[in-house]
């Protein structure tokens, strides 16, 4: 009897491999056959337009509107590189590039220099903030496209150019020489007190580890033993940097991010590999719903091993890996192969692109399935949507009249004007325009447009506009009038009432004329919220300890 149950026990299992590795082989053939044909059909109609359609076609761009519509299904992330558009993103990877090294932009009259940085052609060659550009050589440039002003000032390093620019109501004409580019990822770091040491990371483009470690070495030999990292309005980049800043501030060994994917080849345990700087140093991180990718790993893993305390507002919630791969022609497609997890086992992906497509709306993890992780110290985080601070802090939220002074390039103006006639100032984080200097700005705007719809007024529009709908409308209509009668804005009154606001504002636009980028940066760390709160976290080290230690509900 045992030799005859032995049979069937062996031969089901084999015949349920069999039919499965046939299922896998029939499957995977019916893709391939789909992927052959579905091409076959595309390139075919491309042929037949070309022949047939009435008027000419550019095949490239049609292709690539093709290519780019397709891959839109998918995710924001993964998308096509054509040849001609590879170095524009080795810049936006490397942070490397030829030319001038200024930021340049259209403010209505023209293409004018917005931000020469520090160090580079622009800047050395006496290329100032508001000089309109005339002319790159010889090519008259006044009425282009910013984008062809741009490749016009870029270029092989070394290599000469002029540019003819107009400031004030001065023709100058500057010869430079291109040279190549290096945009920092830390364009500025330095001390807010004597022992309370400031880094912002803007970028996790190539060294940018090795540029938040000089910032930190020369901090501490200042004498600063309490630092803030500021990771606010950071997109991310590259996750191997985002592993070496992490090591900086824990110890070797430890593990700061997984990747998991479809394939074997993308699924891989990141960890420190060197000694920290600084394992002890108090440390608040600041991070907001502009800081995504590498810049929350960065900030979720110093959370999962309680090495910070995060202050600021929920952040964006990238947690998608993408990997470049080369294709035919010199073109290129990144693609998100993987998502990443931190220390405590958390995704930190806040849409669910899968559902989003096949639901046709963006489709967020409600809370009722968001999993519960805990960091080192038993504190509960959450996955999903982010990483959520210990600490929140508000957004700064600005009068409409603030926000229509700069939309009408009025700050931006005055500010010129100011620097045209100030040869120069105090330093960043003291300057402030005198009320003096205010009344001025005051006088500039007389005659300017700047008007705006105050939030009240907004509310009654929309009141009025809802009432007109009802039956009793004309019973309202004369207390309606009465009320916007009252609200009615006064600009002048309102320039009294902000004056505080905008004097802030103006202030850190006129210090960029002095101090370039870190200046303005320097300049805006006054009066910050976010920031002061850090302090009472550096200052107060038994408040540290409780938050970081207190279990997180």
């Amino acid at each position: 009897m045992i030799p005859k149950l032995k049979k069937p026990i062996v031969f089901i299992p084999l015949m349920l491999v069999l039919f499965l590795g046939a299922f896998a082989f029939q499957v995977k053939n019916d893709k391939l056959f789909a992927l052959a044909k579905n091409i076959d059909i595309f390139a075919t109609l491309i042929r037949e337009l070309d022949s047939y359609y009435v008027d000419e076609i550019d095949p490239d761009k049609l292709v690539t509107i093709g290519i780019n519509a397709m891959l839109e299904e998918l995710d924001p992330y993964t998308e096509y590189i054509p040849e001609e558009e590879s170095a524009d993103f080795r810049m936006l990877t490397t942070g490397e590039y030829a030319g001038i090294g200024a930021l340049i932009g259209n403010r209505g009259g023209g293409n004018m220099i917005l931000m020469p940085y520090t160090g580079f052609p622009a800047q050395t060659a006496g290329l100032r903030i508001a000089d309109y550009i005339l002319k790159v050589n010889s090519v008259d440039v006044a009425k282009k496209p910013t984008s062809e002003v741009s490749e016009l000032l870029k270029g092989p390093a070394n290599t000469p150019l002029t540019i003819k620019v107009l400031r004030d109501k001065d023709t100058l004409e500057f010869a430079l020489i291109r040279k190549k580019i290096t945009l920092k990822n830390v364009p500025f770091y330095g001390k807010l007190d004597d022992k309370t040491g400031y880094i912002k990371l803007a970028d996790f483009t190539t060294n940018a580890s090795t540029e938040v470690r000089n910032a930190l070495v020369n901090l501490k030999s200042q004498g600063a033993d309490r630092l803030i990292l500021d990771l606010r309005d950071n997109p991310g980049g590259l996750l191997s940097e985002a592993v070496e800043i992490v090591n900086l501030f824990i110890p070797k060994g430890k593990e700061v991010v997984k990747t998991l994917g479809k394939l074997q080849n993308v699924n891989y345990t990141y960890k420190t590999s060197k000694t920290p700087v600084d394992k002890d140093i108090p440390l608040v991180v600041l991070i907001n719903e502009r800081s995504a990718s590498a810049a929350e790993i960065v900030a979720g893993a110093l959370q999962d091993y309680d090495r910070a305390v995060l202050v600021g507002r929920k952040s964006f919630g990238k947690g998608l890996v993408q990997t470049t791969i080369p294709l035919s022609y010199n073109s290129q497609v990144k693609v998100t192969t993987a998502k990443y997890y931190i220390p405590s086992g958390r995704c930190i992906q806040a849409i669910d692109y899968a559902k989003t497509r096949e639901n046709g709306s963006v489709i967020t993890v409600p809370d009722s399935l968001r999993k519960s992780f805990k960091t080192a110290n038993g504190r509960i985080v959450r996955d999903g949507a982010g990483i959520e601070p210990d600490e929140l802090v508000s957004e700064v939220s600005y009068a409409p009249i603030s926000y229509t002074l700069v939309a009408g390039n009025h700050i931006f103006d005055f500010a010129t004007q100011y620097f045209y006639k100030h040869k120069s100032i105090s330093d960043p984080l003291t300057f402030s325009i005198s009320d003096k200097d205010y009344e001025e700005f005051k006088k500039f705007l007389v005659g300017k447009e700047y008007d705006y719809t105050t939030y009240v007024e907004k509310s009654v529009q929309d009141l009025e506009r809802y009432a007109e709908k009802e039956a009793y409308f004309g019973d309202i209509k004369a207390q309606l009038e009465a009320i916007k009668a009252k609200v009615n804005h006064s600009k002048e009154g309102d320039l009294d009432t902000y004056k505080a606001e905008v004097k802030k504002i103006l202030s850190e636009e006129i210090v960029s004329r002095y101090y370039f980028q870190e200046g303005m940066i320097e300049a805006g760390l006054d009066q910050d919220p976010a920031v002061d709160l850090a302090k009472t976290y550096l200052f107060d080290l038994a408040k540290t300890t409780k938050t970081l230690t207190v279990a997180r509900k």
